[in-house]
């Protein structure tokens, strides 16, 4: 027993302790930066016609494997900002990705199909055959690799109108190789998708604004901006085969000695999962790369290239699904058990007062909830549309929802000594004002008219091939 108040103790101090420095730092970022903690709360997404071309060469590079319930209304916007090129990669759909694409980029839009037995290899396959196909139209438009940013869009995303302009300005110091933006849900209907919300914009996008302090801010699938140089300094395939390959680049990217950095001035949108088991199939899959990415910690501890704060930094965030996730899924019980078979002792401390119980009672409570009743309160301000009350009470479900990352952690754990590494694929629903597409007939005709040309399992859409003659 004393070994597992012990341990309690341990892990419940580091936990405080790292929250506290991330959280902490992300506000003092903010200040700096005068930024308010709602400076993107009223944010809109998509609708942006930048007539303007970016102040340095941008292409968009969109993974997809049966997407085209949301692919439309992503290449729309994307395409609507001059100067920039868009390529959607097609990992060997089988339903209408590539034609919904088309219709809604027209020609500023181009399509690389990938084949099987090529496609279906994961999102980091898919994203060395775009950046391959990047690095051809580069080297053809003789642009400078470190004047170009390659930009990293699920097929539901959605820039915040105006992202680029907060962006691009972070690439103007040549230290910088990457920068991720805060992710917001924009389909916050229920309880299970409005929580999501509250991960990524309350919790995750705060401690990624105090990472900014050691430069290294970590990448996610969506949203994700990089150097074409400092991608290159990763090799000819910068992506990894690991199920977050996010995760991972951004770990080379620090050992290449690049600073990783985000901004409060610009986010992107996307779904949330709206089922339970298809969110428990997603985060499953986040916490096993998350857990392997330990692999990778002998390489930053011999780097000469980090500084010791960047060193601690990422080796704390690759620990913390096992030193802090794991453990605490046992001891949340524990520390549960002993506060109900004690509570007779608390009723002794309070000599029987029931007024004095009951301020025993909330001080545990103050002390217990602090961390989520912190975060509640930071939603809040993130975004006041969502009152104070509501943030506060999604805060408190938060010791329920424990259970979500302790079912998630629990199935990585056991995916890893099975040896089972497939990629599950995030599911998406058809939104509001998303036509499907006409129906695609493919021939192997002349050209794959009218469908999709394919060249050794990677192809241009048949509309790009002729213009590409």
């Amino acid at each position: 027993m004393i070994v597992l108040q012990t341990a309690a103790s341990v892990v419940i101090s580091l936990s405080m302790v790292y929250f506290l420095m991330l959280m902490g730092a992300g506000l003092v970022q903010l200040r700096r930066s005068r930024a308010r903690l709602g400076v993107q709360s009223a944010a809109t997404y998509g609708s942006e016609r930048a007539d303007v071309p970016a102040a340095m060469p941008v292409y968009f590079l969109v993974p997809c494997l049966n997407e085209e319930a949301v692919i439309g209304q992503t290449v729309a916007g994307l395409t609507r900002l001059a100067g920039t090129t868009t390529l959607v990669i097609d990992d060997g759909s089988d339903d209408d990705t590539a034609r919904c694409a088309e219709q809604a980029g027209g020609f500023g839009v181009e399509v690389l199909r990938r084949e099987l037995p090529e496609a279906r290899r994961g999102k980091g396959e898919a994203l060395n055959a775009g950046i391959a196909w990047v690095r051809r139209r580069v080297a053809d438009r003789g642009e400078d690799p470190a004047r170009v940013v390659v930009c990293v869009m699920d097929a539901d995303g959605r820039l915040s109108d105006g992202a680029l302009d907060h962006v691009l300005p972070l690439f103007a110091d040549e230290k910088v190789g990457g920068v991720q933006l805060a992710v917001r849900i924009r389909n916050r209907g229920s309880f299970l998708t409005r929580y999501q919300d509250y991960q990524f914009w309350g919790i995750a996008a705060v401690t990624q604004f105090g990472r900014q302090a050691t430069g290294t801010v970590s990448l996610g699938g969506n949203g994700q901006f990089a150097r074409l140089s400092a991608l290159n300094t990763a090799g000819a395939k910068p992506w990894s085969a690991s199920l977050t390959e996010d995760l991972d680049l951004a770990i080379t990217l620090a050992l290449e000695g690049w600073e990783l950095q985000t901004t409060p001035h610009a986010s992107v949108d996307q779904q949330a999962v709206e089922k339970l088991p298809q969110l428990i199939r997603q985060r499953t899959r986040w916490y096993q790369g998350h857990m392997m990415a330990i692999r990778r910690l002998p390489e930053i501890w011999r780097s000469r290239d980090l500084s010791n704060g960047k060193a601690l930094e990422l080796t704390s965030y690759c620990l913390v699904p096992w030193l802090l996730d794991l453990p605490w899924s046992i001891l949340f019980h524990y520390c549960l058990l002993m506060l109900v078979l004690r509570w007779d002792q608390i009723s002794i401390v309070a000599g029987g007062d029931g007024t004095a119980a009951v301020v025993l009672a909330a001080a545990f409570y103050l002390f217990a909830f602090a961390p989520a009743l912190v975060t509640g309160w930071v939603y809040h301000r993130r975004d006041r549309r969502w009152g104070l009350l509501k943030s506060l009470a999604m805060a408190n479900s938060f010791i329920v929802m424990n259970y979500l990352s302790f079912t998630c952690v629990w199935r990585a754990l056991l995916r890893i000594l099975r040896g089972q590494t497939s990629w599950d694929k995030t599911a998406r629903v058809r939104e509001a004002g998303a036509r499907p597409a006409t129906p695609t007939i493919v021939t192997t005709g002349r050209a794959g008219r009218p469908g999709v040309q394919t060249v050794g399992g990677a192809g241009l859409s048949a509309r790009q091939e002729e213009r590409t003659r």
